[in-house]
């Protein structure tokens, strides 16, 4: 209890003091006009308040990832709260709120054309066709998993035993209902669907942690385990090593580049600078607590680390049906419903701003007005076509997989943006550096070690063909910042 209280404690205390020093930092300015004041449009670019953005920016990060994630983390052990707790801090929402500011001072610009500003034209293209990739894929994830967690939910055997391939006719129900909604969500004025129904649903994510955060401190029937120690705690040590799997299965709750391709969203309809670290570093710190709370429950409730892992090899690792457990066992039948009512709209309101964003990603290199309804739909329908394919082509464990390491590595460059960022206005670059070396050196040594990449059984050159990579870019990166330097002076 001691250890979760604490980073509890650091996750609360950070947003007060490293999040205004980087809001002096950035030199934060509430008198700077803002995209939504001008280039105002009445679809993307919208002024809202201030909590409602909150809510939005926190529903649109959170998706699956700090409640599955941290479950399935959790299975490392202890070790788990400080990569959240830390990486929250100095990574996640240092990440998510410098990204968020210089879209801000960008008109809203989508990242693809951010990082292209500061790392370069080929760059730039490359983040184009990655940053689409990703948006789809994470469509995909979110639009597949609710569907399954209804179905499952509903359990109606004259529907559910018809099956068309692998997907029974209840399954593809459902998901034809949230396509509509993808459908509607992506082509609507911001303030229309998501500015309305968002705040409702963050209410409820925010209800269900505390309600979890509730049984564990109050009930007096789980005990937190305690860190001790490094020890990796997984019931395969030798094949998934804290360095870099943790760090991958773990990403929203603790640094998700998925984040950097939803603050363009809330930076078009932000009505000061001053609202960026409560929406954009307080929307992370928040996920990083919730990300903190299932981790804990995770473990207290199957008796620490070795029996949560008994329980992800009992449940053949479907995070959605443990999570339905604890919910029921702990909170009762009634609000266990809540639950995965709130995990069904963390899913799929990170699914609808994947699409989304990725239709602004595209509009922004096509440069094409989005005011057009017509405009839009011709955007969107390959968008959604794509999603489609992939999720009746891709089995979920490979989707998720790929889904890591792709959001990992769309970190990885962000970080590397923020870094020439601050380099170029001669601010403190290690605020982007040092995350950005740690980044680096888990997606290099991932695609090594992970068993859907190369696999490699020889741990150590593994690291070091990792680590060779982290030089070579971070060479590559001390070039050009000192010529960045140079053009400047």
């Amino acid at each position: 209890m001691i250890t979760f209280l604490g980073c509890l404690g650091l996750l609360v205390a950070a947003y007060f003091t490293y999040g205004r020093y980087l809001e002096r930092l950035c030199g934060v300015d509430a008198a700077r006009p803002v995209p939504s004041a001008t280039s105002f449009d009445g679809v993307d670019y919208i002024p809202m308040p201030m909590w409602r953005t909150f809510l939005i920016q926190l529903l649109n990060i959170a998706g699956l990832g700090p409640i599955f994630g941290a479950v399935l983390g959790a299975a490392y052990g202890p070790v788990a709260f400080l990569w959240i707790t830390f990486g929250g801090i100095f990574m996640g929402a240092a990440h998510d709120f410098i990204a968020g500011i210089v879209s801000l001072r960008s008109n809203g610009a989508s990242l693809p054309e951010t990082v292209g500003t500061y790392l370069g034209p080929g760059i730039k293209q490359l983040m184009r066709i990655f940053s689409v990739g990703l948006m789809v894929l994470v469509g995909a994830v979110f639009l597949s998993q609710p569907a399954s967690l209804i179905a499952n939910r509903i359990e109606a055997p004259a529907l559910s035993g018809i099956a068309f391939g692998s997907f029974s006719w209840l399954l593809l129900i459902i998901l034809g209902v949230i396509l509509i909604y993808y459908i509607v969500a992506t082509l609507l004025p911001v303030d229309k669907i998501i500015g309305r129904i968002y705040p409702v649903f963050g209410c409820a994510l925010l209800f269900m942690a505390l309600g979890i955060l509730a049984v564990l401190l109050f009930s007096g029937k789980y005990t937190i385990p305690e860190f001790t120690s490094l020890e990796n705690c997984i019931a395969d040590p030798e094949r998934f090593p804290i360095l870099p799997m943790l760090f991958t299965t773990i990403a929203c709750g603790a640094i998700s580049g998925f984040h950097a391709t939803q603050s363009p969203l809330m930076a078009r309809c932000l009505r000061s600078e001053r609202q960026a670290r409560p929406v954009f570093y307080g929307a992370m710190i928040s996920e990083s607590i919730i990300a903190l709370i299932w981790a804990a429950i995770a473990m207290a409730f199957w008796n620490g680390a070795s029996g949560l892992n008994a329980a992800i090899a009992e449940y053949g690792g479907q995070a959605a049906v443990m999570v339905d457990v604890i919910a029921r066992t702990t909170l009762g039948e009634v609000l266990a419903g809540l639950v995965i009512f709130g995990v069904v709209a963390c899913a799929i309101t990170s699914g609808d701003t994947a699409f989304r964003s990725a239709r602004l990603i595209v509009a922004d290199f096509m440069g094409l007005e989005q005011r057009s309804l017509r405009k839009r739909i011709y955007i969107s329908i390959p968008l959604f076509a794509a999603g489609l394919v992939i999720i009746f082509c891709l089995p979920f464990e490979a989707m998720w997989s790929y889904f890591a390491w792709m959001n990992q590595t769309l970190a990885m460059v962000t970080l590397w943006m923020i870094t020439a960022y601050l380099n170029k206005r001669g601010r403190n670059r290690c605020v982007g550096l040092l995350p950005a070396l740690v980044m680096t050196y888990v997606c290099m040594s991932y695609v090594f070690i992970s068993p859907l990449m190369c696999g490699m059984r020889d741990r150590a050159a593994a690291y070091l063909l990792g680590g060779a990579l982290t030089l070579a870019i971070l060479i590559t990166m001390i070039f050009k910042m000192r010529r960045d330097a140079k053009s400047i002076s």
